[in-house]
């Protein structure tokens, strides 16, 4: 196999900059092989869409969370993710967490394990996607890739020596809808999470999302800054109470842009700022990540044997 075509085959998708393994190692594949393409999905950091990890692709992320909220310390939460396509219709992954609190201390806060399966071979004009997760991070956990219960910012002004004690282990299952229109995609997830180490109430919450390329056409010519390559939308998510007190009362709601920008090197970055929308929510939290693809990591170890 050519140097060129191994490059090919080894990069296309996405990775992270906050994780510095993660980063300098993406950074040299991006270096060392020019001819990687990235492979353009929908912008969103919150809400899932119906697009499942290519078989045998290994895809890392690593995305990162800034806020500095009202009456509490501002921190900086990254979380890794190792995403293997499995089959055409199930996708695994794994998470790692983190923060660092100013006036605080950094601390790891977790880890996650999570699948989606799709459940119909076709596209259709929806397509439904399951998920389910397992979760055992602590309190100081500010990564926010979902929000559910009843949860305000108030936890946020409490040290991260008092939370990091708390250990919450639970099982989250959520409904993914997602629909592709004329270049347009719209994405719907329903969540529901249940902690089992406590006796705790179901806790529900939602993301909506959609999103376009600026272009739909291919550039005739080869360009970094095309239009293909960029890609913006919005997404809306936040909580829905519990079991016993369903509603948007004291949970917190976020709204905001969200831009990718997906370049030949075959690194995608991707951008948002995320608005609160009631007295609950953090004022803004700044999200951004990087990620990146390594296709067929499977037949590459079968070769090294």
């Amino acid at each position: 196999m050519s140097f060129a075509r191994f490059c090919r085959r080894i990069a296309r998708g996405r990775s992270v900059s906050s994780a510095v393994f993660g980063g300098l190692a993406l950074a040299s594949l991006a270096l060392v092989c020019p001819e990687v393409r990235a492979q353009q999905e929908p912008p969103y950091f919150v809400t899932y869409s119906s697009v499942l990890e290519e078989p045998g692709n290994l895809e890392i992320e690593n995305q990162n969370i800034a806020a500095g909220p009202k009456n509490a310390n501002g921190f900086f939460a990254p979380t890794v993710e190792f995403e293997y396509g499995v089959t055409a219709w199930w996708t695994a992954e794994a998470y790692i967490q983190g923060q660092a609190t100013d006036h605080d201390s950094a601390v790891l806060t977790g880890y996650r394990f999570e699948s989606r399966f799709r459940p119909l071979p076709r596209e259709y004009w929806i397509n439904p996607v399951l998920y389910v997760e397992y979760e055992n991070v602590n309190a100081a956990d500010k990564s926010f890739l979902e929000v559910t219960g009843n949860t305000t910012i108030d936890t946020l002004q409490v040290s991260n020596a008092a939370l990091r004690g708390e250990l919450e282990r639970s099982i989250e299952g959520k409904l993914i809808l997602s629909s592709n229109v004329k270049g347009w995609n719209f994405s719907e997830n329903i969540i529901a999470e249940k902690a089992v180490n406590e006796a705790e109430a179901w806790e529900f919450g939602y993301a909506l999302a959609a999103a376009r390329p600026l272009s739909l056409r291919g550039s005739s010519r080869p360009c970094t800054f095309c239009r293909q390559n960029i890609a913006t939308g919005a997404e809306l998510f936040g909580g829905l109470g519990t079991r016993y007190n369903f509603g948007l009362g004291q949970t917190q709601q976020y709204v905001g842009p969200t831009v990718a920008f997906n370049t030949p090197k075959g690194l995608t970055y991707k951008f948002s700022p995320e608005f609160g929308l009631n007295d609950n929510s953090a004022g803004v939290l700044w999200r951004f990540g990087v990620s990146y693809e390594i296709p067929q990591v499977r037949d590459l170890f079968r070769r090294a044997k």
